[in-house]
C-alpha cells in the first residue's frame, strides 16, 4: 500500500546523496528544511512558457505565504521584473519582500489588510487587490491623510453566476461560496466607490480567489470577470488586467494505480471490510453509518495527471461557457495582461524535510504494527494538515543488515508529550523498519507544508508567552522564556 513521491530532478538528485543529507542533520540537527532555489526559477519558467504558448502577457505573483524562505523570495526577486513579483498577504510579508530585493512596482498586497498594511502597500506603490468597498474607502482615507500618491488597485469579485447561453438560458450555476471578495451582483457599489475615489486609487482590474479544483468553475469565473471589466469600460474606467489567484495543484504522488488502489483501501477499511489502515481507524471525513459510507474524504488528491503550468494551460483553452471561447482569446481580445498568484505549484519540487528516527517499537494497540517516533512533531512539517498524503523517502544512516528488507507497515509519531502528535495518521508503509539514527525525507513539503503552521503563517508575528507577578501595588512580567522561581520578575539572580 504504497503512496511513493513523484521526485524530479534536481531534487531526485540531492535525494540519493545520502551521506550529504545526513552530515547535514548531524550538523544543523533535526528536523531539517533543504530548501533548492534554483528550482522555484526554473518552476516560473515554466509558467511563463505557458503565456508565451497563448501570446499573452501579465506577471506571475508569487504567493509569499506558501513559504516563508528568504532564499526563494530572493532567488525570484532576481528574475525579470516584468515577468515575476510577489503576492503578500500581512505587513510582515510586505516588509520581507522588501528587504529581498522586490520593488513596489512587483508587489501585490492580497488578504485582510489593517490600517498599517493599507499604508505601507500605498507607500512603496504595491497594487492593492482589494476585497470590500470598504477597504476601498479606509485605502482612499490613508492616501489622502498621508499626501501619497495614486494607487494601483484590483477588485476582487465572487460569486459568479453563468448560464448556457446568454439571455439566462440554460441551466444557471453558481461558484462557490468565499469569504473573499464582493459579490458580482453587488459591483455597482464597488464601482461607483471607484469612480468616487478616482483620486486616490487607479483602477486596474478585476481579480477571483476560488477554492476549488474545478478547472471549468474557474473558467466561469474567468469569463465573469472581463464581462464585469465591459461594464467598467463604459462607465470610463480603464482596466488593463485580470488576476486569477493560484490553485493550480501539485501532484504528489507518483504513481495514479498507487493512488486509486489507497483511496480504495481507505473505504473498505471504514466498512470494515478490510484491517484499518489508520491510527484508531480515523476516516479522513469518511464514516461507517450502517454498512453505508458517508461523509467526503478531507483528501488533497495527491495524484494530479495535469498540475502547476499544465492546469494553467488547460483552463486558457477551455471554452468560455457564455463567449464560447477559451480564456486566452478573451484576454487577448480585450487587450488584458493576465496575472497569476501560484504559491504551492511554484515551489513544486523546490525542498524537503529530513526527520531522525528516534526509537522504534511496536505498537501495544496494533500487534504486528511498529510505531516509530521521530525528531520533528505534527507543526514541524504538515503534509496532512493540507489533507496531502505521501510516502516519506527512507534514508538509512549505514548499510542494510540481511533479512531487514522486507516491507513493513509503520504509524509515524512525533516528539511532543501529546497523544495527537501524529506526523501521519495512516499506516505508512516502507521498504524495510527503520533503525534509530535513520533518517526520513519527506518529499516536495516547500509549498505549506515546511512553515505553515498557524503560528507561523503568513509571516504575522509570533504569540508569544509572558509570565506575570504582583509586586506591591503592580503587576511585573517577563518573558515566559525568563522566567525563575528564584529570580524576582524583571530582575537578576543576586
Amino acid at each position: 500500500m504504497y503512496l511513493r513521491p513523484r521526485v524530479e530532478p534536481p531534487l531526485a538528485a540531492l535525494l540519493t546523496d545520502r551521506p550529504f543529507l545526513h552530515s547535514l542533520a548531524d550538523a544543523l540537527g533535526s528536523p531539517l528544511n533543504v530548501l533548492l532555489p534554483e528550482a522555484v526559477a526554473e518552476n516560473a519558467a515554466r509558467f511563463r512558457a505557458v503565456y508565451r504558448r497563448h501570446h499573452l502577457t501579465g506577471r506571475v505573483y508569487f504567493a509569499h505565504k506558501a513559504n516563508r524562505s528568504s532564499a526563494l523570495l530572493r532567488r525570484l526577486a532576481a528574475e525579470d521584473p516584468a515577468a515575476v513579483g510577489v503576492d503578500v498577504a500581512s505587513t510582515e510579508e510586505l516588509r520581507h519582500a522588501l528587504g529581498c530585493g522586490f520593488t513596489g512596482d512587483r508587489i501585490m498586497a492580497t488578504g485582510p489588510k489593517d490600517a498599517a498594511f493599507l499604508w505601507l502597500a500605498a507607500r512603496v506603490g504595491a497594487t492593492v487587490n482589494l476585497d470590500s468597498p470598504g477597504e476601498l474607502e479606509r485605502l482612499s482615507g490613508l492616501v489622502r491623510a498621508h499626501g501619497l500618491g495614486r494607487v494601483a488597485v484590483l477588485v476582487r469579485l465572487s460569486g459568479f453566476e453563468s448560464a448556457a447561453g446568454r439571455g439566462g438560458a440554460g441551466t444557471r450555476l453558481l461558484s462557490r461560496r468565499s469569504r473573499f471578495g464582493t459579490p458580482v451582483r453587488d459591483t455597482e457599489e464597488l464601482l461607483s466607490a471607484l469612480e468616487r475615489n478616482a483620486d486616490t486609487v487607479e483602477f486596474a482590474g478585476a481579480a477571483y480567489h476560488l477554492d476549488t479544483t474545478g478547472v471549468e468553475e474557474k473558467a466561469r469565473a474567468l469569463e465573469q470577470c472581463v464581462l464585469v471589466m465591459d461594464e467598467c469600460r463604459a462607465r470610463g474606467l480603464a482596466p488593463r488586467a485580470l488576476d486569477i489567484g493560484g490553485g493550480f495543484g501539485v501532484g504528489y504522488v507518483a504513481e495514479a494505480e498507487e493512488w486509486e488502489r489507497w483511496t480504495t483501501a481507505l473505504t473498505e477499511a471504514v466498512l470494515g471490510v478490510r484491517p484499518p489502515l489508520t491510527w484508531r481507524g480515523h476516516g479522513y471525513g469518511l464514516r461507517n453509518e450502517g454498512g453505508t459510507v458517508r461523509g467526503a474524504a478531507a483528501l488533497y488528491p495527491a495524484y494530479r495527471p495535469t498540475a502547476g503550468p499544465g492546469y494553467l494551460d488547460e483552463l486558457l483553452s477551455l471554452p468560455a461557457p457564455v463567449l464560447g471561447r477559451p480564456p486566452a482569446t478573451l484576454l487577448l481580445e480585450h487587450l488584458h495582461d493576465l496575472y497569476i498568484e501560484p504559491g504551492r505549484s511554484l515551489v513544486d519540487q523546490c525542498g524537503l524535510s529530513l526527520a531522525r528516527v528516534l526509537d522504534v517499537r511496536l505498537a501495544d494497540t496494533d500487534a504486528g504494527r511498529y510505531l516509530v517516533h521521530l525528531a520533528m512533531n505534527a507543526g514541524d512539517m504538515s503534509l496532512e494538515e493540507h489533507g496531502v498524503l505521501v510516502d516519506p523517502v527512507l534514508l538509512p544512516r549505514g548499510e542494510a543488515v540481511s533479512g531487514d528488507e522486507e516491507p513493513v507497515g509503520v504509524h509515524l509519531t512525533g516528539n511532543l508529550c501529546l497523544e495527537g502528535d501524529l506526523i501521519t495518521r495512516r499506516l505508512v508503509f516502507l521498504p524495510r523498519l527503520p533503525r534509530a539514527g535513520d533518517l526520513l525525507a519527506f518529499v516536495n513539503t516547500a509549498g505549506y507544508a515546511m512553515d505553515f503552521h498557524a503560528h507561523h503563517a503568513q509571516r504575522q508575528p509570533v504569540a508569544r508567552t509572558v509570565a506575570v507577578e504582583r509586586r506591591g501595588d503592580s503587576w511585573r512580567w517577563c518573558p515566559d522564556e525568563d522566567y525563575w522561581p528564584i529570580t524576582p520578575l524583571g530582575g537578576a539572580v543576586g
